[in-house]
């Protein structure tokens, strides 16, 4: 077996992967963490693997800079998606990621989370209710992904009737952020900016002539900017609101899939949760370890540093795996096993440091209210075939997963 962890490390190339990882990639984790922490990969960056290491790249911003101008250049080109990947508050540093993130906070606070609550229980009710009348239904395209759609759609108030695009747009543009893309899935990601940043043109139009309750309505909100005249750039806006629709979108599609079908194959854990309906809080950060939404970070070396006795000069690319962190024996006692309970419970699905994700209350009460009353709803349910995979290594999720209401 050691042998065999051994050859998974030695072997590992984030730009040629296997079936068989995309399938089920935490084999190869567990291999690189025994045996190739900080590895360097055949195209010069290295993959972190190990919680501590990733927790001093989250942290230490001066020497691993989250900018990312001149990795994607070569990738992308002077295209949009290197204008829309370059402006986003995720892949900016201080000081330009504190005021575009200060901006978005306020309109994330607590108090107006709390407010979104009751119309979160009654998105998730009608849908719950649609799947009732039906034995067969697909839990993404029927239920997980048609929650965040609704709930970044109402914080932006996007239009019902305007709603259709955004997912295709989302997908095709995070898509795009895949270690390699082909020609087809970069001009998908381009088409995918452009067409978002026209219909938030207008949309920003119409929300200039008549605002909305800044307490409420996040576009308002970052139009307006803060009272002492913070404010954010016109190109800087129209990125901004691509990127909280995109990272509040696929994500906790993922979160709720993955959560429901974890369960599924941990029926013990699925009957406790059923019986014990007060731990879904664990249980959600659970799903979020086990199977982290995101699983993949990166950051540039921009000031010579050292992890695990290797020495990582300026300028290197270095990828963050969240996915092997989160199952790091140094950090979680059986780390492999799937427990409702657990705590403490320290992951890194949302990152942390500077850029602990913005919105991650939001996904939390997402995934909370969505899995909870679905399990409520539909204690017996059950795959109705074989779930499908999003065939991607950055984020993991399922593109369908056939379901009975009825074991």
């Amino acid at each position: 077996m050691n042998g065999h962890a051994r050859e998974l490390a030695d072997g590992f190339d984030l730009e040629k992967l296997t079936p068989e990882f995309y399938a089920n990639p935490y084999p190869t984790y567990r291999a690189l963490r025994e045996h190739a922490p900080v590895k360097r990969l055949p195209n010069g960056c290295y993959f972190l693997t190990r919680y501590d290491d990733l927790v001093t790249a989250y942290k230490n911003t001066k020497a691993f800079s989250s900018d990312k101008k001149k990795e994607f250049l070569p990738k992308y080109g002077d295209s949009l998606l290197y204008e829309h990947h370059t402006t986003s508050l995720v892949f900016n540093d201080p000081p330009a990621h504190t005021r575009v993130r200060r901006l978005i906070m306020g309109a994330l606070s607590p108090r107006a989370i709390a407010g979104m609550e009751p119309d979160l229980i009654a998105l998730v009710d009608s849908l719950l209710d649609r799947i009732e009348t039906r034995d067969h239904f697909e839990l993404i395209e029927d239920f997980a992904s048609a929650i965040p759609v609704e709930v970044i759609g109402n914080l932006l108030d996007v239009p019902h009737d305007e709603r259709e695009p955004l997912r295709d747009w989302s997908l095709a543009i995070l898509g795009a952020l895949e270690p390699v893309i082909a020609k087809e899935a970069f001009e998908r990601g381009n088409d995918a900016v452009k067409g978002f940043l026209a219909y938030l043109e207008t949309l920003v139009e119409r929300r200039r002539a008549k605002p909305g309750n800044p307490e409420r309505d996040v576009l308002t909100r970052l139009i307006q900017g803060e009272e002492n005249g913070e404010r954010l750039t016109a190109k800087e806006l129209l990125h901004n609101c691509i990127f909280l629709l995109n990272a509040g979108h696929e994500t906790t599609t993922n979160l709720i899939g993955n959560g429901l079908v974890t369960l599924t194959q941990n029926p013990d854990q699925k009957q406790r949760l059923i019986e014990q309906p007060e731990l879904i809080k664990t249980a959600v950060e659970e799903m979020l370890r086990y199977e982290s939404s995101n699983q993949l970070g990166n950051r540039m070396i921009v000031e010579e540093t050292e992890l695990g006795g290797i020495k990582l000069p300026a300028g290197t690319l270095v990828t963050l795996c969240i996915g092997a962190a989160n199952r790091d024996p140094a950090q979680f006692p059986n780390p492999e096993g799937f427990d409702v309970a657990r705590t403490p419970n320290r992951h890194l699905a949302f990152g942390t440091g500077a850029h602990q994700c913005a919105g991650m209350a939001l996904a939390r009460l997402e995934g909370t209210i969505a899995i909870s009353r679905f399990l409520q709803r539909f204690p017996n349910y059950s795959l109705d075939g074989e779930p499908v995979r999003g065939g991607r290594v950055r984020f993991r999720g399922f593109l369908s997963v056939p379901c009975s209401i009825n074991a």
